[in-house]
């Protein structure tokens, strides 16, 4: 699993091409054999993933009992819009005007690295987001890592 470090401000160029900055380029050296997807985050933003990441997902999505309604809601939502992105040779991915209208995402662009995923948020959707930080992230951390079984040391 690759776990991605970082954060990046891009411009879009007129069509929608987001040039993949050298830093993060430098992260992910199958994209260009193997592939990327975008798809709609859970709030409004995109999420790419490599291809062997999106892979991982869809087969834990297949285990799931897609018997169950909210179960078969859940996969539409999540997987509406995935798009293969290709990496040309300028280091540039087109991204869907459609996913692109979804999170309302304008020429200024921040990739903001995660594990195994890395958001694209509009510039400002993504500063409002940074700026409604917890007045005490001490206690969020404790709140969210805090429970039984975590790591101690961190």
């Amino acid at each position: 699993m690759s776990h991605f470090l970082g954060e990046f401000e891009c411009k879009l160029d007129a069509k929608g091409r987001l040039s993949i900055p050298s830093g993060l380029k430098r992260q992910l050296p199958e994209a260009e054999r193997e592939g990327l997807v975008i798809n709609r985050g859970f709030e409004k933003h995109l999420v790419i993933y490599t291809r062997k990441e999106w892979d991982t997902i869809v087969t834990d999505l297949s285990k799931l009992n897609q018997y169950e309604k909210r179960t078969r809601e859940f996969i539409r939502y999540f997987t509406r819009g995935a798009t293969e992105l290709s990496v040309d040779a300028a280091g540039r991915v087109l991204l869907p005007k459609s996913l692109l209208e979804y999170a309302g995402i304008g020429a200024d662009v921040v990739l903001a690295c995660q594990f195994n995923k890395i958001e694209v948020w509009d510039q400002k959707a993504y500063d409002a987001q940074m700026d409604s930080e917890p007045e005490n992230f001490a206690n969020l951390a404790e709140e969210v890592m805090g429970g039984a079984g975590r790591r101690s040391d961190v």
